[in-house]
């Protein structure tokens, strides 16, 4: 999933530009200004002004060519992640959406004002692999963008655990040895062991993501079916469908109805 710096839910968001703010999370600016350059050209080939449909359907676009099955695949996906994030009350999800450059994606904030333990980077690491497991729990396999690139969610879970196991003291052998990942990139093929004790590391924070999502499928469900259908959903949205599906108080939420 790609990064990104825009907050949709912010509740300073003028309710005429809220849906184009969803509907543009997950691009980059690059992707966001050539998207309305085109759609600028395209209004000046037919001799009129540019509108506010031209910007949304620009932002929308990619959507339109992905299958039914596929956004639901997808929607399982992120939907996994932001219950994850929301559940574990790592991050502070911002927005969840399908159908874009990336297929799909969280915004999510980290919270910086919990200890970061070992059982925080578990969890970490849990989220990270959070929609691969929702994928596995529903659909029994997982498609393959969960990895293939530097920014994929097994590179980073991958980043996660090779820092606990190598240099931040949590490491099953040798725990106060620092061996710098800059220094050394291929670490994970030159000592077969770290390997190993990674692996093992990613192993039980997937055991952690399934473990979470399977107490909580009908919740993971009803959020993928919410997402699938509407494209792009707040963070504020999600909150509220986590807090009345799971019957608990999430952070950022009005809780449960009555």
């Amino acid at each position: 999933m790609d990064e990104s710096h825009l907050s949709a839910a912010n509740p300073d968001w003028n309710p005429v530009l809220k849906p184009l703010a969803l509907a543009a999370a997950g691009k980059t600016g690059a992707d966001i200004e050539r998207l309305i350059r085109e759609a600028r050209q395209k209004a000046r080939r037919e001799k009129r002004p540019l509108t506010y449909n031209d910007i949304q359907e620009a932002l929308t676009a990619g959507q339109a060519d992905m299958s039914p099955a596929l956004i639901w695949r997808i929607a399982v996906h992120e939907a996994g992640h932001a219950l994850a994030w929301i559940a574990f009350d790592i991050a502070t999800v911002q927005t969840v959406t399908v159908g874009n450059g990336s297929g799909g994606f969280v915004e999510s904030d980290i919270r910086t004002d919990v200890v970061q333990t070992e059982e925080w980077l578990n969890k970490m690491i849990a989220c990270a692999l959070a929609g691969r497991s929702a994928e596995k729990l529903i659909f029994g396999d997982c498609v393959l963008g969960s990895g293939g690139s530097e920014q994929s969610d097994l590179a980073r879970a991958t980043r996660l655990a090779t820092d606990a196991e190598a240099n931040l003291g949590f490491g099953q052998a040798q725990p106060l040895l620092y061996r710098s990942m800059d220094a050394q990139p291929s670490i994970l093929s030159l000592d077969r062991q770290l390997a190993q004790h990674v692996h093992a590391r990613l192993e039980a924070g997937e055991a952690l993501a399934t473990k979470l999502l399977s107490q909580h499928r009908s919740a993971l469900l009803a959020l993928a079916t919410r997402l699938a259908h509407a494209k792009t959903l707040d963070g504020g949205e999600v909150r509220s469908l986590l807090a009345l599906e799971m019957n608990v108080v999430t952070p950022g939420s009005k809780g449960p109805a009555p």
